[in-house]
């Protein structure tokens, strides 16, 4: 097969599409022909060198990816050759071919275009574990959702809104907050002319705030939380080190929560097996029903890799970028 591989760290032309070894789906794998595959944040730090992938999972870039099942591993029962799927991975989605733990995939939603689903499987894992699973967001409690006019934060919006939350979000220009209000986000805040803090104290505070920063806004996130709220840390885009106050946490009962996806055990309490499912029982539903849709900036050739990076790195994305593997 043929796969992006990384010639050492750095800018986005490290990345070559060149042969790979063809994997091969071990028990309780299959495998799959990948039509697409989604291109994440965590995709760009893996490039720089900053995120290495778990022990045992693929080196090759790619957190999600659109398919077809062409080989079913030892006892894989419940899917079968020639569906089509949407896969949650570890790496190795830009790809021809990647092994999949049968327990992370997803049917592609009825009516819904194979390249569109690519986008779906990692936003999706990322923000029901953690709006709901991690932080327990409910109808009528105020969420603030930073990078809002990213792949996560778009996703995130059209969930909250689903439950019933109230919205905020911040991003760096109103062009990208009028594409939030679209879909649903009600407190906009441009981060380079307003203080998300005050904005969100007007409000009595935030209940849960989904937050790709990390350091650069831990200690103000902490000052933004209401009574009893909740934290929760996807991303270190600001950082990987900050100060957290724990006095303010404590006059709050505020919690703090550090999460990601692509380090879970594949089964268990709390993993990868575990998300995925309950995406497929409560969240897919809204999917196929088009309430939550999958928000695209852009499709590009896999050949493209390095310009899709390039878009990400100079954040002018609104939503999704997604790579075709095979048309």
């Amino acid at each position: 097969m043929y796969a992006i591989a990384l010639n050492g760290f750095g800018e986005p032309d490290v990345m070559e599409w060149t042969e790979a070894v063809d994997p091969e789906p071990g028990p309780g794998e299959v495998l799959v022909e990948v039509v697409a595959a989604g291109v994440n944040r965590a995709d760009v730090m893996q490039r720089r060198g900053f995120y290495p992938p778990p022990a045992g999972a693929s080196s090759i870039l790619g957190l999600e990816c659109s398919g077809t099942i062409v080989r079913l591993g030892a006892g894989v029962t419940d899917w079968q050759v020639g569906d089509r799927v949407c896969a949650l991975l570890a790496g190795g989605g830009y790809a021809q071919l990647v092994a999949v733990p049968a327990t992370q995939l997803l049917p592609i939603p009825e009516g819904m275009d194979a390249v569109a689903a690519a986008g779906l499987p990692e936003v999706a894992a990322t923000v029901w574990s953690n709006l709901v699973m991690t932080a327990g967001l409910e109808s009528g409690q105020l969420v603030l959702i930073h990078g809002g006019g990213g792949g996560i934060g778009t996703h995130a919006i059209q969930v909250a809104r689903a439950l019933g939350a109230r919205v905020a979000v911040t991003a760096g220009s109103d062009e990208k907050l009028a594409r939030c209000a679209e879909l649903g986000a009600q407190i906009l805040i441009n981060y380079r002319t307003e203080d998300f803090v005050a904005v969100v104290a007007e409000q009595g505070g935030a209940d849960v705030i989904l937050d790709n920063m990390g350091a650069k806004y831990l200690e103000r996130n902490v000052e933004a939380l209401a009574s009893q709220g909740r934290l929760v840390v996807i991303g270190m885009q600001g950082g990987v080190s900050g100060t957290l106050n724990i006095a303010a946490l404590l006059r709050k009962w505020g919690t703090v929560h550090a999460t990601n996806v692509r380090s879970r055990p594949q089964v268990g309490a709390g993993s990868k097996a575990e998300i995925v499912a309950a995406v497929r029982a409560q969240l897919w539903p809204r999917v196929s029903a088009g309430e939550i849709v999958p928000v695209i900036s852009a499709e590009l050739p896999i050949t493209e890799a390095a310009r899709a990076h390039e878009m990400l790195d100079e954040s002018q994305t609104f939503g999704k970028v997604i790579l075709r593997v095979r048309e």
